[in-house]
């Protein structure tokens, strides 16, 4: 018997990564589940395991994403998102430059390319403002300055870290906004639905306990987060966006490798997100 063209790539099979198996599952799809832990490729386009292959990939860590992705394309397979896709998205100095490639609204941000650099950036960017590691999820190591003082103290951390990648800095303006952001689920290029994400911190990622509420999607948030995903050339994205002060949509940031579980509670029957992944699955193995 044939082995299965497609492939799911996962270390961690979260409640995301069974909805779309299930999925699969009812259309009657024969797949194969690849722990990323266990996984080597050898980059020979004529191997014969990879030809034909599309892979799902669904790593939760960003640089194992990232080199899988790399690793099995150059080994003929098709991965869902792409290398690109996920190396541009997965790193935010990637993404707002993409983003402002395509033209699409996006707040004030500067790449400082030392923390010394960084505080006389900061000083023209202007307080309040925000201190991002380039790459990371979950508003993990993201820093809200609001002084020169502020700024000095959080820097000199960044300056000790062992990382080189960690003292290149990432600043973006802090946009006045309502208590809530916008998510929008892209898949093959067709927005599936919003949720507003409300926190009484100023973060409002729901691994720190933000609220998701469903959100009537509108042509604006759609086009928007559509734009988006094809500026970094996702398939499937979850794109952030957020209303300043007079409700004009801001691009905030677009994550491949997507969690959905806050969406898919929040639109229950409205919306199915793994079915959705799993038939444009189906149609790119078409």
């Amino acid at each position: 018997m044939p082995a299965p063209r497609l492939s799911v790539l996962a270390s961690r099979v979260r409640f995301e990564e069974k909805a779309i198996m299930s999925a699969l599952e009812r259309r009657g799809v024969s797949y194969d589940y690849l722990d990323s832990r266990s996984l080597s490729v050898a980059g020979n386009p004529e191997m014969p395991d990879w030809a034909e292959k599309l892979v799902l990939n669904r790593e939760v860590g960003h640089f194992r994403a990232l080199y899988a992705a790399s690793a099995l394309e150059a080994a003929g397979a098709t991965v869902v998102n792409s290398c690109r896709a996920t190396q541009v998205s997965g790193d935010k100095w990637h993404t707002s430059a993409a983003l402002l490639g395509a033209g699409l609204p996006t707040p004030r941000t500067v790449l400082a390319l030392t923390p010394q650099s960084a505080l006389a950036a900061l000083d023209k960017l202007g307080y309040p403002a925000v201190i991002k590691p380039l790459v990371g999820s979950w508003g993990r190591l993201v820093t809200r300055v609001t002084d020169r003082e502020t700024s000095t103290a959080v820097l000199e951390h960044v300056e000790a870290l062992p990382s080189p990648q960690s003292h290149v800095i990432y600043l973006q303006e802090q946009v006045p906004k309502a208590d809530r952001d916008i998510r929008v689920l892209v898949v093959g290029g067709r927005a599936l639905g919003g949720t507003y994400r409300r926190s009484a911190e100023w973060r409002t990622n729901v691994a720190r306990g933000a609220v998701s509420e469903r959100l009537p999607l509108c042509g604006d948030h759609a086009d928007l987060a559509v734009a988006a995903a094809a500026a970094v050339g996702a398939d499937i994205a979850g794109v952030d966006l957020i209303e300043d002060g007079d409700g004009r949509l801001i691009v905030l940031e677009v994550n491949d490798r997507v969690e959905f579980r806050g969406f898919q509670e929040a639109h229950g029957s409205h919306a199915d997100v793994a079915d959705a992944i799993a038939a444009h699955l189906i149609a790119r193995t078409e």
